[in-house]
């Protein structure tokens, strides 16, 4: 099928140094002849007088790549062309580009698509570089590079290959049925064996909290100083202090990263008896946000902590002469001068790790782990079925969700919001 051929400058927006504009499509190579003269050979580089088609202009001296298709980035013909980054360099040669009657400017993420479609890459290694170029911090960067060069990609292409044999003798127990039981208990162990391997792997710490951020929640009674401890570790007056109970009605959020590690600390209306309607809710929303934190900060005292998985018992305004002394097991600190924040800080960062994948792991989204545990459970029931008719169909279900996983069916719902998080020239 002819497409359209697009370009977009691909690298950041000028001025720069150097500034890089990308064509792919099957005009690729005639509009860079067009604009440069005669192409280096594939996958060289050249330096060349770029003009102006219609004028002849001189525009800059490039430095000019070219890529034939298949093996290019897009899978199609390539021209890259390298110019000076200043912003009438690059708006000419765009210009100039624009005035080809078969070129069109390219959509967010069009380049990435293209890939995608041409088999480049397959749809996790797509999600993997879109986390890596909105990657904020170390640990998102690592999570995600893994993924965009393959990883998940590779470990799916052999539990689909172990599918598919599982498949085949399935088909075989349906065509010899007479053989016994002995075939049908061993497809049914290998079955429970893959189940299990699967259901490992969605037990390890999900890609979410490096996204955006392990939720930590400051929680307690009014005026127990949540508001100002948000404020110490911000740096800055994030939240109003007043002596003024229930001063806090809306939750504020604060994003941090803690060598490398995103954090995400909301501060929260004190929890009490509601005294008006208004507060009434901002309570109602703290207790929601203390139960779906990761990390939960009380600044109250310790018998009328709420339950959570992970809390942190904090002695606030530790300043004050009556508040000297910490209860055990809690972090004295004070708003005012400092005390304890340093400590306060490398707990919660320590707590965060914890519930972080590795820095050497592939890390699951949402949507991959949902289809990863769509094929468990159809691995599971075929381990517990002794019909070979069932466990086939039942294996052809789990790959039916591995193919979603990486895009080989099923997934045009997702490709738009996808790739619409890319920029122009991606």
């Amino acid at each position: 099928m002819k497409r359209d051929t697009i370009f977009a400058l691909s690298s950041g927006r000028p001025p720069a140094a150097i500034s890089i504009i990308r064509v792919s499509g099957s005009a690729a190579h005639d509009a860079g002849a067009r604009l440069a003269g005669k192409l280096p050979p594939p996958r060289s580089a050249a330096v060349r007088q770029l003009r102006s088609p219609a004028s002849g202009e001189h525009l800059d001296d490039a430095l000019i790549l070219r890529f034939d298709a298949p093996v290019s980035s897009t899978g199609e013909d390539v021209v890259e062309l390298h110019c000076h980054g200043g912003r009438a360099v690059v708006d000419a040669v765009l210009g100039a580009l624009g005035e080809f009657e078969a070129l069109r400017p390219a959509n967010p993420g069009e380049f990435t698509r293209r890939a995608f479609e041409h088999g480049r890459i397959d749809l996790t290694e797509a999600e993997g570089l879109a986390d890596l170029i909105e990657a904020e911090t170390e640990s998102q960067r690592k999570a995600a590079i893994g993924v965009a060069e393959g990883g998940l990609r590779r470990k799916v292409a052999t539990w689909r290959d172990r599918l598919l044999a599982l498949s085949a003798e399935a088909e075989r127990a349906i065509d010899y049925v007479d053989e016994g039981d002995a075939e049908a208990a061993q497809l049914s162990s290998d079955c429970a064996a893959l189940a299990s391997e699967l259901g490992e792997w969605l037990a390890l710490p999900r890609v979410e909290p490096l996204k955006d951020g392990v939720r930590v929640v400051v929680a307690g009674p009014p005026n127990a100083g949540k508001s100002s401890l948000i404020n110490a570790i911000a740096g800055e007056e994030k939240a109003i202090v007043t002596p003024v109970a229930g001063t806090t009605r809306d939750q504020i959020e604060v994003p941090l990263a803690l060598s490398g590690v995103p954090i995400l600390f909301t501060d929260t209306a004190g929890i009490r008896e509601a005294t008006d309607e208004v507060e009434s809710i901002g309570i109602d929303r703290a207790r929601k946000a203390s139960a779906a934190s990761d990390i939960l900060l009380w600044l109250g005292e310790a018998p009328e902590s709420p339950k959570h998985g992970t809390i942190v018992l904090i002695h606030s305004k530790a300043d004050l002469a009556d508040r000297a002394d910490a209860p055990p097991g809690s972090i004295a600190v004070s708003a005012l001068t400092g005390q304890g924040i340093t400590d306060l800080l490398e707990r919660v960062r320590m707590e965060a790790l914890r519930m972080l994948p590795r820095a050497d792991a592939i890390a699951l989204n949402r949507r991959q782990a949902n289809l990863i545990a769509e094929a468990e459970a159809a691995l599971g029931r075929a381990a517990e079925s002794n019909d070979p008719v069932l466990i086939a169909e039942d294996l052809r279900l789990a790959r039916t969700a591995f193919d979603r996983l990486t895009g080989r069916a099923g997934v045009e719902d997702v490709l738009d919001a996808l790739f619409g998080r890319f920029c122009l020239g991606k």
